[in-house]
Formats: structure tokens, C-alpha cells, sequence
């Protein structure tokens, strides 16, 4: 009788953390993430100044601009990496908490990727990817693993599943990063140039794997210095400089007619 009564628990397991992310992402209508005046300063540096910015549920936005603008503050305040010093972000609607048992929920459902993988040395490939949805979501040992396994095939690394991170290349570390984040099924996913420190010819596979959780119409917050992935997969370009929004367009409009000098500086410079 133990084995139908643990198989009911695991379900009810994975339905309260599939009504976890369905709550997270708000009414019908509601952005997945807004922005209101945001402000970020590390002592004297002004990294975030007056941001207002709006990713409806579904969109990709890409954060593009010169190195130093503010892209990954930006993107690490969202899921409170970093606290802003005034204004206010809003998942789905809802503030974002300060703090108590509600941060690490806001975390499992605001799923961040970062440029240098940040995988758990010490721990296997397949442990790495089970470890959140057995640990925050609350799912069986043998749900977790399913899914992870599911995952770990879909970006092309199921076979390195018994190995250490060190034991992999940067570029299968971040496709395991991505599975990672995937298992935790997150509203909102939050890529922090994550090819920056990959040698070029692995770029282009973690690309791809973005670009197909973008058509999926996942909710993606991509910084990248990738202008071909920007220009083909972002329904939104938001380009930073110095600290602030200085135009949010679709890419088409953005690429061929940039409304600001600065833009049109960057864009001479990286195209």
C-alpha cells in the first residue's frame, strides 16, 4: 500500500509547484515583469538610474549596450540578486518580496543562467539539475530525476549525466546551467550573457537552444553581446547605456532605424 499512497504524494508534489509558477505569472494581461523607476548605485557608481521597463508573459526581450551600461544589474535585480535602492519590480503583478521563505520561491520561479554556469562543483551533472526541484519544489527523487534526464537530453548532454562539472567543456556546463533551470519550471527565465565565456564554436549551440525555448514563447530576459541572436529571436529590444533605457523597440525598427546617437554608435561598432 506504501507504493500508490508515495506515487500520490510525488503528484501532489508536482501539481502544488505547477500552481506555484502558474501563480507567479498574474491575471490574464498582466506583464511578467514590470519595472517602475528602479534604482541601483555600488557606492559612487550609478548602475541602474530611473529604469522602467515592461516583458509581457511570453516575450523574449534581449538587453543589449556597451560594456558597464547596467544590463546585468538589471537582470539580477529582477530575481532580488542584487536589491534595488528605490523603486519597485513586479512579477506578474505582485511586488517582489524582500525576503523570508518568499525569496526563494521568487528565485524557483524567476529562473536566472549566468555567464560563468555556477553549477555545484562537488556534485554530479544529474544532481545538479534534480537538486532544486527536489529541494525547493518538494518533487520525488524519481520524478526529479525523469525530468532532469528528459532535459538533459533535449540540450544534448544526457550522456554526461554521472560526471562533475569540471569534467565537462564550458559549453556543455551551460547547457546543463539551462537544464538546470528549466527543471524548476520557471515563469520567467533570466540569461546573463551566457555565451560570454564560451570559446566560439560553442556559442552558437547554447544559441540555439535560447532560440528554441523562445518560439516555445517562454518568458526570456536575455543580456547578450549577441547581435545575430538579438536581431532574429528578441520581440523586444531594450538597449542600456550608462545606466539607463535609452530606447525599447522591436528589432527590426531598432537595427535599421536606432532613435539616439548612442545607439547608433553602438550598432556602428559591433555590426
Amino acid at each position: 500500500m506504501a507504493e500508490p499512497s508515495d506515487n500520490n504524494a510525488a503528484q501532489a508534489a508536482a501539481g502544488a509547484a505547477h500552481e506555484s509558477v502558474n501563480a507567479a505569472q498574474g491575471p490574464a494581461g498582466t506583464p511578467a515583469v514590470q519595472m517602475r523607476g528602479v534604482n541601483k548605485s555600488f557606492g559612487a557608481k550609478a548602475a541602474l538610474i530611473d529604469i522602467d521597463l515592461s516583458v509581457a508573459n511570453g516575450q523574449t526581450a534581449v538587453v543589449i549596450g556597451p560594456s558597464g551600461s547596467g544590463k546585468s544589474t538589471l537582470c539580477r535585480t529582477i530575481n532580488r540578486l542584487e536589491v534595488p535602492d528605490t523603486g519597485q519590480i513586479l512579477i506578474g503583478g505582485t511586488p517582489q518580496p524582500t525576503g523570508g521563505k518568499e525569496l526563494p520561491a521568487l528565485r524557483a520561479d524567476v529562473g536566472m543562467v549566468f555567464q560563468d554556469f555556477n553549477l555545484f562543483p562537488q556534485m554530479t551533472v544529474l544532481d545538479n539539475v534534480t537538486y532544486g526541484p527536489r529541494a525547493v519544489r518538494h518533487q520525488s527523487p524519481e520524478i526529479a530525476r525523469d525530468r532532469a534526464m528528459d532535459l538533459l537530453r533535449r540540450v544534448g548532454v544526457a550522456d554526461q549525466a554521472p560526471k562533475l562539472p569540471a569534467e565537462l567543456s564550458g559549453g556543455q556546463q551551460q547547457r546543463v546551467a539551462i537544464a538546470r533551470c528549466m527543471a524548476m519550471d520557471p515563469t520567467i527565465m533570466l540569461f546573463d550573457e551566457p555565451t560570454s565565456a564560451l570559446d566560439p564554436e560553442m556559442v552558437a549551440e547554447v544559441l540555439a537552444i535560447m532560440q528554441s525555448l523562445s518560439e516555445e514563447h517562454r518568458t526570456m530576459i536575455c543580456v547578450t553581446h549577441e547581435m545575430g541572436f538579438a536581431r532574429h529571436v528578441a520581440d523586444q529590444i531594450v538597449f542600456m547605456a550608462d545606466g539607463r533605457i535609452l530606447e525599447q523597440s522591436p528589432p527590426a525598427e531598432f537595427f535599421e532605424h536606432p532613435a539616439t546617437s548612442r545607439a547608433q554608435e553602438f550598432l556602428a561598432s559591433v555590426l
